[in-house]
């Protein structure tokens, strides 16, 4: 039964309700994510088992990845940019289990991670400017701008929401498409294809939302008057 979004199968119905794969599939995933991360987290020792260093090596990578785009906020925004990578990474692979399909092959799923995108950005703006700083560089320097920060804020996400799911969902016709022209003697080169395109999709779509949230945090100030600069006098000024 094909139905919902665009890419998705409805698996069941809750009276006019239908409860599609993407639904299903990316509940489960969150599901796993939340009973990991209880468990791992009671089980940390002083002295780290192979376990143990593998995910603190993974945390640390993110974390150095992220501080060389944002090295003043790195730890405040690693929480949601790691989960961020890690759930669109996991939940890209998952079209490699048999009889389940990527949830990012469906734009509702897409969509719904790049308004997670969007208002993210914006929280984290406002919580390091305040709302009245943080909406007033919008009309900055000129209130002609406005209209068109507003629209460029509005594009951006519907491009990031699109981009993961062209990607995605022509992975995946790809896939079928070779297998039913060569069948499966090419299973291992298509499997190869497959986790580098969910590795690279995956990374691209967090460094973006880093990107923006990095902007957000770094909206530009207008200076006060008569403030000291902090640039190093250049050698004509020393005397």
């Amino acid at each position: 039964m094909s139905g919902g979004g665009l890419g998705a199968d409805v698996v069941f119905r809750l009276g006019s309700l239908a409860i599609t794969d993407t639904v299903t599939t990316t509940w489960g995933l969150m599901l796993v994510f939340g009973l990991l991360a209880a468990y791992l987290s009671r089980r940390l020792q002083a002295e780290p088992a192979r376990w143990q260093i593998a995910l603190e090596a993974t945390v640390a990578t993110i974390e150095a990845a992220i501080a060389e785009v944002l090295p003043q906020a790195s730890r405040r925004v690693l929480p949601f940019v790691a989960t961020l990578w890690l759930f669109v990474l996991v939940a890209n692979l998952t079209g490699l289990v048999p009889g389940l399909h990527a949830p990012t092959r469906d734009l509702s799923a897409t969509a719904a991670l790049a308004a997670l995108v969007f208002f993210s950005t914006h929280w984290f703006g406002i919580c390091a400017m305040g709302w009245r700083p943080y909406l007033r560089h919008y009309a900055e320097p000129s209130v002609i701008l406005l209209p068109f920060n507003i629209i460029s804020e509005l594009t951006r996400t519907l491009a990031l929401a699109i981009r993961l799911f062209g990607n995605m969902m022509s992975l995946e016709m790809a896939a079928l498409l070779v297998l039913l022209i060569a069948g499966f003697l090419v299973p291992v080169p298509l499997l190869m294809l497959h986790v580098v395109e969910a590795l690279v999709q995956a990374y691209i779509f967090g460094m973006l939302a880093l990107i923006y949230i990095a902007g957000a945090l770094e909206a530009p100030e207008a200076p006060e008057a008569g403030a000291p600069s902090s640039e190093p006098p250049s050698a004509k000024e020393i005397p």
